[in-house]
């Protein structure tokens, strides 16, 4: 994957993927964004990958979930940082009046910025709410070892979105997708639980 990408979700939030960089932690994704008042990603989880947002204008409102399924929340501002451990489900927002400037990082970047390109390009060309159908149990399915959402029960994703990917692939839906890396052997995945 060439750098810079934008991706636009088409409903307020846009991503500026910079580039992978190097640290003494090793490599992750660069990343700047802008969301609109109320606009952020839905609650999801990484697995394999720790993500941090750092902001430099407005307010983010964010949740996590702990282990135990209790919610945390909180917001942070200007010059204040939030870091998302891998596996831990969360999401963030804008949770101001005005628009947010954000800059932050995914460590280990994996397919991350092959993946949420094509989330967010799905999402802008599905007016904003939602991915395609086809597309959404495609990347869900593919990459259900690295990322989850929490909305989109285990067992849809297990049973439903491969009989979906079948029938997508059978009608040419995914062609578009020849590129689409594979996910690493021995990602852990989901346990089931949330």
């Amino acid at each position: 994957m060439q750098f810079p990408v934008e991706t636009d979700t088409g409903s307020g939030e846009r991503l500026h993927l910079l580039g992978i960089e190097e640290d003494d932690h090793g490599e992750y994704l660069a990343i700047e964004g802008h969301l609109e008042p109320g606009v952020g990603p839905p609650m999801h989880v990484h697995f394999g990958q720790d993500e941090g947002v750092r902001v430099e204008d407005g307010v983010i409102g964010y949740t996590v979930l702990d282990p135990s399924g209790e919610e945390r929340s909180g917001q942070v501002g200007p010059g204040e940082e939030i870091r998302f451990l891998s596996g831990q489900f969360h999401r963030f927002w804008n949770d101001g009046d005005t628009p947010a400037r954000i800059t932050g990082w995914v460590r280990p970047p994996g397919n991350f910025p092959w993946y949420i390109s094509r989330v967010h390009e799905s999402l802008r060309n599905n007016g904003g709410e939602r991915p395609g159908f086809f597309d959404g149990a495609f990347l869900s399915w593919r990459y259900r070892h690295e990322f989850q959402l929490a909305e989109i029960p285990i067992p849809v994703v297990r049973y439903v979105f491969p009989v979906v990917v079948g029938l997508g692939t059978l009608l040419g839906r995914y062609r578009k997708y020849r590129d689409a890396p594979a996910s690493p052997a021995g990602a852990p995945g989901p346990s089931g639980a949330r």
